[in-house]
């Protein structure tokens, strides 16, 4: 079955490409290619419509940890409709390799790697133990950019 038959099996439609607030220019690549390598730069949350997505706030504090756990799951759907607009097709990526994630979190809470596993959760549903699992880290940080409450990047191997 493709990535995309299970995606629709799913119910999950991707993201046009991200619409970002007025006035902010976007000076680099949401995915860069070289060589085998698919480099995702840091996504968060979207709409099917590009918009951005919630919650915002600082995990803890502002959005419980369950919210931020579905943040980080529709994070994983924007690195997805990235990756479809640059690769043309989700089959060929061969594996995921590396996934970063930053959680805005209230000075107390230290449940990043829960909360991230939202992302995480998502790709070896979609892609298997074998091509699905990734080295990982998960780290909590004062403050993301419009207050964002995940961040995640990620690199994966590509098929040509």
């Amino acid at each position: 079955m493709t990535i995309e038959a299970k995606l629709a099996q799913l119910g999950i439609d991707l993201p046009e490409p991200p619409k970002v607030p007025p006035g902010v220019r976007i000076p680099f690549s949401f995915v860069r290619l070289h060589g085998d390598r698919a480099y995702l730069s840091g996504h968060t949350a979207q709409r099917v419509d590009g918009s951005l997505a919630g919650p915002f706030g600082k995990v803890g504090e502002d959005v419980l940890p369950d919210a931020a756990y579905d943040a980080a799951r529709l994070t994983a759907v924007s690195m997805l409709g990235s990756l479809k607009r640059e690769l043309g097709d989700l089959n060929r990526v061969d594996r995921w390799l590396r996934i970063f994630g930053m959680v805005n979190t209230a000075p107390d809470f230290n449940e990043f790697p829960a909360v991230i596993n939202g992302c995480s959760d998502l790709i070896l549903e979609l892609w298997g133990e074998d091509a699905g699992q990734h080295a990982r880290s998960a780290i909590g940080v004062a403050g993301l950019p419009w207050n964002f409450c995940v961040e995640i990047e990620a690199e994966v191997a590509i098929r040509p």
